[in-house]
């Protein structure tokens, strides 16, 4: 029986990793973990330069508070979208033909892009906050 054929009883073997494969699959964990390494940096640097900005300077307005939240708000939807985006690319990497792990890939790449979505109308969510609360 070759290795991608289906087994008597009917579920699939897993393919055999070539060399070329288990490259990429390396390749792919290590970008993935740079860039989210890049992330975590990004966010702790932007964390700290935020708290040493608010100990200086209180925010003056409403504005200024909810303009701030969103900020906030919109970096942590970006990062969570990355993530779940490199999380799903592997998987569906590693999924080697099986439409279970398949599924759950996309799934994880569908959730990324509602977050990307999300970022993207976060600030016209904030202007409807704005009008509501009429700052």
């Amino acid at each position: 029986m070759k290795p991608t054929e289906p087994d008597p009883a009917g579920s699939p073997l897993r393919r055999v990793r070539t060399s070329r494969q288990k490259m990429l699959l390396l390749a792919a964990v290590v970008v993935g973990g740079l860039s989210l390494g890049v992330l975590v940096e990004l966010l702790i640097a932007h964390a700290t330069s935020a708290a040493t900005l608010m100990a200086a300077q209180a925010p003056a307005s409403l504005n200024e508070v909810i303009n701030n939240l969103r900020n906030v708000i919109v970096g942590l939807l970006v990062a969570l979208a990355t993530l779940f985006a490199t999380v799903g690319g592997l998987r569906y990497m590693l999924a080697q033909g099986d439409p279970g792990e398949a599924e759950a890939a996309k799934k994880c790449v569908r959730n990324a892009a509602i977050g990307y979505g999300l970022a993207i109308l976060a600030p016209l969510l904030v202007e409807i906050l704005k009008g509501i609360v009429g700052a």
